[in-house]
């Protein structure tokens, strides 16, 4: 039996045993990491970029939700020399026309490229920007990504 796992914003989540790892994401971004040889893969699900050094290191801090991703997935067994990467979220879906200061989607964009880069982690895939939300679902021991568009109605 396949286990079932939807993550909330703020929250991680490495399948060691096949898992459907699900979220849904507007201007938030979910990092997925895949390692090919143990056949492991993970979810993250930021709000904002970056901790400014206030409060819980919480992953609803893509500095943070990245980090420790990675860092899991290590401690399990998994090879940073095996994972890829695929990055998801990050739509500008509020109906105005933002000010530069005020793009957290591309913000949290750029801070999974940067993350995932030091790490040397390549990003084989990316479903990002635009103005409409996402749900997508990780097949855990496969890497495979299911995408769906979410209209405004839904």
């Amino acid at each position: 039996m396949i286990i079932k796992k939807f993550i909330h914003v703020g929250e991680f989540y490495i399948g060691v045993r096949p898992t459907e790892i699900s979220t849904i994401l507007g201007s938030c971004v979910s990092v997925c990491i895949y390692d090919k040889a143990e056949m492991i893969g993970g979810m993250n699900h930021y709000l904002v970029p970056l901790w400014n050094g206030n409060g819980l290191q919480s992953p609803k801090y893509g500095n943070i939700a990245i980090h420790r991703l990675v860092e899991g997935m290590l401690n399990i067994g998994c090879k940073l020399n095996n994972m890829e990467a695929k990055i998801f979220g990050g739509a500008n879906v509020i109906d105005t026309i933002a000010q530069e200061n005020m793009m957290v989607g591309r913000k949290n964009i750029i801070i999974a490229k940067e993350i995932l880069n030091e790490y040397k982690i390549p990003i084989i895939a990316q479903d990002v920007g635009g103005g409409q939300g996402r749900r997508i679902l990780m097949v855990s021991d496969s890497g495979k990504i299911l995408l769906k568009y979410i209209k405004e109605s839904e």
